[in-house]
């Protein structure tokens, strides 16, 4: 008779104990919501204790099932809801750190989750759980798109629009409009690449990797400067109008994907590192640059964002500030001279649309409070910092001063665009395009929507050629700002002028670019002679306009 006295207390004590570890797992949880979204050295132990504890709730849930399930009466959409917790820490531990070996730890777990079908009956619970669902499909597309797992992607949305539907009756009217419109949001995600690659065979579309891979940079040069290395990246999104899925347009999706080695390149090291053991060392050893995703900041989060990141960026590191919005215009009065060092004569960039309902003053005499202006910048060029602006305002940021003497290079989208391009400005901005993809970005100012995989290969090899070329005119360049060379050392920052030097190149010699207007500029300015004036460069990217059949749509250039 004691036995089963003895069985019972012990189970008693197995249940108590999961109750104590499912208790403690949910505090720490719902505690990340107050760490602060910026600053990388004050997160990681709580994030490491956060860990821990979910790995013990997840292996005690393992080890005592037959328990839990029969004394605690454990539902299968709990061990989902403990599992999609662990998928969301790998998530944010990500987002953290930059390092994609972390999403694909989110990916694990979500993957199981659908797998095993923890949320399957979840349909004739309450509501709640049901939304507990519908967010877990939203999070798990999400780390795929990332992954650019697109055929995991539309496998998803499949499942996910018809989940919606189903559960139009249980959910409110407001509720079931705004997963609605979730799910239109992420299909419109899928088709946004400005040119579909088909296989030739098969008119399949091909997947294709965007990441940084050994073979999307020419071989290094010797003698180039290695100082400099891309520490920290700020990616700010305000465009309205522009596709998005979550709290990420676009553009910062092509961002985020520009900035990251693919997982399978062999400088990419897939171990396996347990976040709760991670060290200060290997924080400040990563192979991506960290990055902050902001969208719709308004000016004073992105300030705040910015101190933070030049205040713990390492020497002789790096930050990349890359602003997709659209513009504030100041008017102004043509009897004034402008000065145009000032950094507040021309406007700015708006990155937030948030208007101060607390002035009472009208309007004609306000400025856009959360209108980010040049001479904003001014303090935090104290560090190295390459400056992105991809926005009809971008000529604002054209006389940006070096105060300091640290290398300081901004990249500026054209001022204005053919008609043609301006109706595919939802699907993304130009200059962001050929940073993401030199060859799509070529094919969309051609008037291409579609090719095949293997003309897209062959004008990949021209592209590689092209690069090749341009990286030779920075190094070779007798004019050119010392402050562009410093940046090369870096792989990120070396493939983001290549292919800026190739937009420039492209659209000069583009017959419906001949206008100023639709070219890049940079501060400080590229000198012309030594690319557009390159008769390799010209050969490399008229040769691929033969390729296309499109030559006529290219200005005659003088042979190499």
């Amino acid at each position: 008779m004691e036995q089963p006295q003895t069985s019972l207390f012990d189970e008693k004590k197995v249940v108590q104990e999961f109750c104590d570890l499912l208790e403690c797992s949910k505090e720490l949880f719902n505690g990340l919501r107050d760490l602060p979204q910026y600053g990388q050295r004050h997160w990681q132990p709580y994030f490491a204790r956060t860990f821990e504890t979910y790995t013990k709730l997840w292996k005690f849930q393992q080890e005592n099932r037959a328990i839990l399930d029969t004394v605690y009466n454990l539902k299968r959409w709990q061990i989902g809801e403990i599992a999609s917790k662990i998928g969301q820490l790998y998530y944010h531990y990500y987002l953290r750190t930059s390092e994609t070996n972390y999403l694909n730890e989110a990916y694990q777990f979500y993957t199981a989750i659908r797998a095993r079908n923890y949320y399957k009956n979840v349909t004739q619970e309450t509501p709640d759980l049901i939304l507990k669902k519908h967010r877990y499909y939203a999070r798990f597309i999400v780390v795929c798109l990332l992954l650019n797992y697109k055929q995991d992607v539309h496998d998803l949305v499949t499942d996910f629009a018809r989940q919606v539907e189903n559960n139009k009756s249980i959910l409110q009217e407001n509720e079931e409009l705004e997963w609605s419109q979730v799910v239109l949001e992420v299909k419109e995600f899928l088709d946004s690449d400005p040119v579909q690659v088909l296989k030739a065979e098969t008119y399949q579309k091909c997947d294709i990797q965007m990441r940084l891979l050994p073979s999307s940079l020419p071989a290094s040069e010797k003698g180039v400067q290695t100082r400099i290395t891309l520490g920290d990246a700020i990616i700010v999104g305000n465009s309205p109008s522009q596709l998005k899925f979550s709290e990420l347009t676009i553009d910062m999706f092509r961002m985020v994907q520009a900035l990251e080695r693919s997982p399978g390149s062999p400088s990419h090291t897939m171990e396996k590192i347990n976040p709760a053991q991670e060290t200060s060392e290997r924080l400040l050893k990563r192979e991506n640059p960290h990055k902050y995703l902001l969208y719709r900041p308004t000016f004073f989060q992105l300030y705040t964002f910015l101190c933070t990141a030049i205040k713990e960026l390492p020497p002789a590191h790096a930050l990349l500030l890359y602003l997709s919005a659209h513009g504030s215009k100041n008017r102004l009065n043509k009897n004034v001279e402008i000065n145009e060092e000032d950094g507040y004569e021309l406007g700015g960039v708006i990155t937030n649309d948030r208007k101060d309902e607390t002035n009472t003053r009208k309007q004609t005499t306000l400025k856009n409070m959360h209108c980010l202006h040049p001479a904003d910048l001014y303090p935090f060029l104290r560090k190295p910092m390459m400056i992105i602006v991809d926005s009809d305002n971008s000529k604002a940021f054209s006389m940006l001063p070096n105060l300091f003497g640290q290398p300081v290079i901004c990249l500026m989208a054209p001022e204005e665009l053919p008609n043609s391009i301006k109706e595919q400005f939802s699907q993304g901005r130009l200059l962001t395009c050929f940073l993401y993809s030199p060859l799509m970005a070529f094919l969309q100012v051609c008037g291409f929507d579609q090719t095949s995989d293997r003309l897209y290969e062959t004008c990949s090899q021209v592209i590689s050629k092209a690069l090749q070329e341009i990286q030779r005119s920075y190094l070779r360049s007798r004019t050119i700002d010392h402050s562009f060379l410093q940046f090369f050392g870096d792989d990120f920052l070396r493939l983001i002028l290549l292919r800026f030097a190739f937009c420039f190149c492209t659209l000069k010699l583009h017959r419906a670019y001949k206008d100023s207007k639709f070219h890049p500029k940079s501060c400080p300015v590229l000198p012309e002679e030594d690319f557009v004036g390159n008769p390799a460069i010209n050969k490399a990217i008229v040769d691929m306009a033969d390729v296309l059949g499109v030559r006529s749509l290219f200005l005659e250039t003088n042979p190499a």
